[in-house]
């Protein structure tokens, strides 16, 4: 599919340009495959090359977000009648790997989603992301937008990076297992077991997890590494100037994940599953929870969305500074993009408090604009936003905070320890390996 789509773009590009050879005005209708949830599909494309062009590829593969991506790009055709975009949609795990693919061609896209931190740090520090510090002044978002993100956009003082929207990470649950067994949201991790042993004696598995992509386990360690060694030092880690041979380290594994995996607290074979189809097993009543991002929404059954509320990471030591994950989801322009002006022009609208309302109201994504009117905020909102506001430090997510290699290994190694909780001295060790090749060569 990742090939298809190269082609379709390229196909354009060389009929945009003929076109510009030719006296005579053309519509050219082209078709592409999109993938979505799980099915291709065939859609066509009409661009008319009296128009001005910019090429946006997105992510926004589920349901829900792909419906918001098509009526935002609509909404500003309809806006600019002078522009096309020529619009394409990607499943949100083929992106990533597609990427590197697309930043590296000749004629790459436009614009692009992707996502804050060292993911954006990773292509900016290869040239592949275009300096868009005159949008940032001229659209007023040194102002509009909160610092804290502003530093997520930014390398060497110039801002690369355009953050939109971010949601928080919890664990969700269904109230009515809840209240059948007259459980109560924990607060500290002993209230936590205790709640799983009470689920798990009713023949409820305590906790839903997909791991057929890693990412979802990721989860855990961000979570349990904050809670027992702070966010400093989890953070120093992701940066590769901590050791994973640290005992601190091993603590996270041998105390605390190892005995949620050995007591039988999550579902059986979860790397079987995606993360959205082991949705079906809190669906079905048969697990209890789900440790993941405020996104889970966007595929939970909507007759069902009124059983679903989360709770905060319990604490472990509350000694320790509270860390949260918060991932921010955003836009870039690629450095070789074809169509400069336009794309500047496409991210000015993505970038405006009109947009972000639309994704705070359309699928509860948090705001990075200040502009956008809070009022009108479910409660499950405002309890995140005031989590996130009551962290001492506000992570990205695994392989967001560290680079793709180590992310890459660090992953695999957390999958390993899944099937093997024994083995973690050896993962260790060789994740620490890969720490030294990768970080401590930069400093030599």
């Amino acid at each position: 599919m990742k090939q298809k789509t190269f082609a379709f773009l390229a196909f354009v590009t060389m009929l945009l340009l003929l076109a510009g050879c030719t006296a005579e005005p053309a519509t050219i209708v082209v078709t592409k495959e999109v993938e979505v949830a799980g099915e291709t599909i065939i859609e066509t494309v009409e661009v008319d090359v009296e128009k001005n062009i910019v090429i946006y590829n997105s992510m926004q593969g589920d349901p829900e977000p792909r419906a918001a991506d098509e009526y935002l790009v609509s909404l500003y055709e309809e806006q600019n009648p002078d522009v096309d975009v020529v619009h394409s949609i990607v499943a949100h795990e083929d992106f990533k790997q597609a990427i590197r693919a697309y930043l590296t061609a000749s004629t790459p896209p436009d614009v692009l989603t992707w996502f804050a931190g060292n993911r954006a740090r990773f292509f900016i520090d290869k040239g592949q992301i275009m300096d868009i510090s005159d949008v940032w002044e001229d659209e007023g978002w040194n102002e509009d937008f909160p610092p804290g993100f502003k530093a997520l956009a930014t390398v060497d003082g110039k801002q690369y990076f355009l953050p939109t929207s971010y949601y928080w990470w919890g664990i969700y649950y269904s109230k009515s297992i809840f209240e059948e067994y007259g459980l109560e949201e924990p607060q500290t991790w002993e209230e936590l077991l205790d709640v799983c042993e009470t689920l798990k004696s009713n023949d409820v598995a305590p906790f839903t997890i997909g791991t057929k992509y890693r990412w979802t386990a990721a989860a855990w360690f961000d979570y349990i590494n904050m809670r027992i060694n702070g966010p400093e030092f989890h953070i120093n880690l992701m940066l590769g100037t901590e050791s994973y041979t640290d005992p601190r380290v091993k603590t996270v594994f041998t105390d605390y994940w190892a005995p949620l995996i050995e007591n039988g607290y999550f579902i059986d074979n979860p790397a079987a599953y995606t993360w959205q189809e082991a949705i079906q097993f809190m669906v079905d009543g048969n697990a209890a929870m789900y440790l993941m991002g405020g996104f889970i929404r966007d595929s939970y059954p909507e007759e069902l969305q009124d059983d679903l509320a989360f709770f905060q990471f319990p604490i472990i030591d509350p000694a320790v500074p509270i860390g949260e994950d918060a991932p921010t989801d955003g836009y870039f322009i690629a450095a070789n993009a074809q169509n400069v002006e336009e794309a500047k022009a496409l991210l000015a609208f993505f970038g405006s408090a009109e947009v972000q309302q639309y994704y705070a109201d359309e699928l509860g994504r948090l705001p990075v604009h200040m502009g956008v009117d809070a009022s009108g905020f479910t409660a499950e909102q405002q309890q995140g936003i005031k989590m996130i506001q009551g962290a001492d430090y506000v992570a990205q997510f695994y392989d967001r905070d560290t680079t793709p290699e180590m992310a890459d290994e660090g992953m695999n190694g957390f999958m390993e320890f899944w099937d093997t909780p024994g083995s973690i001295d050896k993962i260790l060790e060789r994740l620490e390996e890969v720490r030294q090749e990768l970080f401590e060569a930069e400093t030599e």
